[in-house]
């Protein structure tokens, strides 16, 4: 009898745990069906000057020019180390071997993407006020 209730017990546990992640993939793939655009800065463990210009220059402008569309998911800003072993997919998909930056554009559950690689590195530390207005227009026209 008590393995029984063991084993029941074992079930309701398994049950609810798989529900919850269920729940938790549903959330997940309603996210990735959202109609958004992500700024994607991926960096390594160390990181220039210029690599670090990057990420807050760019983080500066969408949240100064895009505070609501943060708030609701229509814009999103992922800082990304490709250094971590859990964003090893991610990398490979982009093909990023080191600091680089990535607006995407997702419409109808697809997916199409700009590298703002080279002008992000010619800009950012020396020129942020050109970096930034060149970030928020290739997200403006993404939004469009």
């Amino acid at each position: 009898m008590k393995k029984v209730m063991l084993m029941m017990a074992m079930c309701l546990g398994m049950f609810a745990c798989g529900n919850s992640n269920a729940k938790s993939n549903k959330a997940t793939e309603e996210q990735s069906q959202k109609d958004r655009v992500e700024v994607l800065y991926f960096h390594g463990k160390q990181r220039c000057a210029t690599c670090m210009a990057i990420e807050k220059n760019a983080k500066e402008a969408v949240e100064a020019q895009f505070a609501d569309e943060l708030k609701n998911g229509t814009v999103v800003f992922k800082s990304i180390d490709i250094s971590k072993a859990e964003n090893e997919k991610i990398a490979e998909k982009y093909e990023v071997t080191w600091s680089s930056l990535f607006i995407c554009k997702w419409k109808n559950g697809k997916e199409t993407h700009e590298n703002l690689t080279e002008y992000a590195f010619a800009n950012a530390r020396t020129a942020p006020d050109t970096f930034k207005s060149g970030v928020i227009e290739k997200i403006k026209t993404s939004l469009k």
